[in-house]
């Protein structure tokens, strides 16, 4: 066999390397390209609204269920009955308009230990009165970045029982949800 031959071979498998590797990556693109892909939201909508009134009924609770306006959704509604703690509580997490959380917690027959524990790593900074209802600001003593949902927490206690807001929504949205919660709390009790 001459060197010729040699070389012809050498340079035929770089050749060929070359040949399949442009075809294996003509091939993932065509695929990428024609395989559909789902961009829609996967979290589902859940009808707070519906928890609310269910839990009321079987509870015998005033249960507040924020009634807001276009654009927001819920992520997340739960009613816990105390088992671990005594404190039954409903909760519902909120979405605004401009995809920014807000939550609602509401606690019955609470006391000062469970507001603490709900309130860890937080110091008062403010008090707001809205619709005759005062809320307590409580602020994280340390900044984080992004923020966290227990940043910044908005306090109310009614007799017995206790309403938190909290989230990571600006400032505006928490106004405009206190304004709607201090409301229907005022209703309710």
């Amino acid at each position: 066999m001459s060197d010729a031959a040699a070389k012809r071979r050498a340079r035929q498998t770089v050749n060929n390397l070359a040949l399949s590797l442009l075809a294996t990556l003509g091939i993932v693109l065509v695929l990428v390209l024609i395989v559909p892909r789902d961009d829609s939201n996967r979290i589902p909508h859940v009808d707070y609204q519906q928890v609310a009134q269910d839990a009321a009924a079987s509870s015998g609770q005033p249960i507040v269920a924020p009634a807001l306006g276009k654009g927001w959704w819920a992520n997340k509604a739960t009613w816990a009955t105390g088992a671990a703690d005594g404190i039954d509580t409903f909760e519902v997490g909120l979405v605004s308009p401009v995809n920014h959380y807000i939550a609602f917690k509401q606690g019955f027959g609470t006391n000062p230990t469970w507001v603490a524990l709900q309130l860890v790593g937080s110091i008062q900074t403010g008090t707001i009165v809205s619709s005759g209802v005062e809320w307590q600001v409580w602020e994280s003593v340390e900044q984080h970045d992004p923020p966290k949902s227990k940043d910044y927490v908005l306090v109310a206690s009614i007799g017995n029982d206790t309403a938190m807001i909290y989230g990571t929504a600006d400032k505006t949205e928490f106004e405009t949800f206190r304004v709607t919660v201090s409301k229907q709390l005022k209703e309710v009790y």
